[in-house]
């Protein structure tokens, strides 16, 4: 059984930084990824690391965040934070067994 559980996400000024965490047990995926979702808002991915280290990032990202991993923990490096950056973000998985996600941590991006 795979289980994800974010941290790391809090009330920061616009510019400032925070890095979230994902730590995953079980039998994860090879790919792995951070989406986002912001109130009324549809969920929208953010990053994506591949087993080889390659990432994939959204637009909006424009160099701010960087996806990385370290065995079974997953982390989202996010620098110059903007307010529209606020949102529930949410790590993922995908096996053979199904599709995993974390409950979530929410970053705030305000004055």
């Amino acid at each position: 059984q795979v289980q994800l559980m974010e941290s790391g996400g809090g009330l920061v000024k616009p510019g400032e930084s925070l890095r979230l965490t994902c730590a995953a047990t079980g039998n994860i995926g090879k790919i792995m990824r951070w989406y986002r979702q912001a109130p009324g808002q549809q969920r929208e991915n953010v990053a994506l690391i591949l087993p080889g280290g390659a990432t994939n990032y959204a637009d909006f990202v424009q160099g701010r965040f960087t996806i990385s991993r370290d065995e079974n923990m997953l982390y989202l490096q996010m620098n110059q934070l903007k307010p529209e950056d606020t949102a529930v973000y949410y790590c993922f998985t995908q096996t053979p067994t199904g599709a995993y996600w974390g409950q979530g941590t929410q970053v705030t991006v305000s004055s």
